[in-house]
């Protein structure tokens, strides 16, 4: 394994993970919960109590109206939100209540 530093990453993540997104608006939401079917993440809370699904919070995150999120796209090539790095781990997605749906 390589020791020496690479300036074109943050830890083990590339710097440039998250897409370029507008800054966030001032009437921005945050995300508040989780929606998962099982195990899988199918959509998101917002502060103002709406659930949307992942594709819409992906396009309200590049237009700035979620704060605290980037947009970032999987090795499979999907764009999914990541929260951007704020030394305050309780507003990260993974540790925000999650709300259970069965279908």
């Amino acid at each position: 394994m390589n020791n020496e530093t690479n300036d074109n990453m943050i830890g083990n993540l590339p710097k440039n993970i998250n897409k370029p997104s507008d800054a966030p608006k001032n009437d921005a939401l945050e995300i508040t919960g989780v929606v998962k079917h099982g195990s899988r993440i199918v959509g998101y809370e917002l502060s103002n109590g709406h659930q949307i699904d992942k594709n819409a919070a992906v396009q309200m995150a590049k237009d700035g109206e979620i704060k605290g999120v980037g947009v970032s796209v999987s090795r499979k090539g999907e764009e999914y939100i990541r929260s951007l790095p704020d030394d305050n781990e309780s507003n990260n997605l993974s540790n925000l209540p999650v709300i259970a749906i069965h279908s």
